[in-house]
């Protein structure tokens, strides 16, 4: 019997890239020690990371703020307020009041 690796890839770079444009949302009152540099490499480990990955879920927000320079969006979801980040490029369309859904999950190394 031969399995064809095409949907099995499709699934995959598709999860990888949700992975990745919605980020493992970071949770956060201010940006890490080291800055944006550091986070922009936290984005690049992500590759093949969802093997690993806990707690997947998915929630509903409102975008309160969005700073494409940095990446960081300001968000409610769920009576919360959140601060997450993404590569500046794919935010850049995302302003206030926008209403996006917030894919989530965890690592641990």
């Amino acid at each position: 019997m031969i399995i064809s690796r095409k949907p099995l890839v499709s699934i995959l770079g598709s999860l990888g890239l949700a992975l990745a444009i919605s980020g493992v949302a970071v949770a956060q009152d201010n940006t890490p020690p080291g800055g944006m540099s550091k986070m922009g490499a936290m984005h690049s480990d992500m590759k093949g990371m969802h093997g690993n990955m806990m707690g997947m879920h998915k929630m509903p927000a409102t975008v309160t703020a969005a700073d494409a320079k940095t990446g960081l969006v300001d968000v409610t979801t769920e009576g919360l307020a959140l601060k997450v980040h993404f590569p500046p490029g794919a935010m850049a369309n995302l302003k206030a009041g926008d209403k996006i859904t917030l894919h989530m999950g965890f690592s641990k190394p």
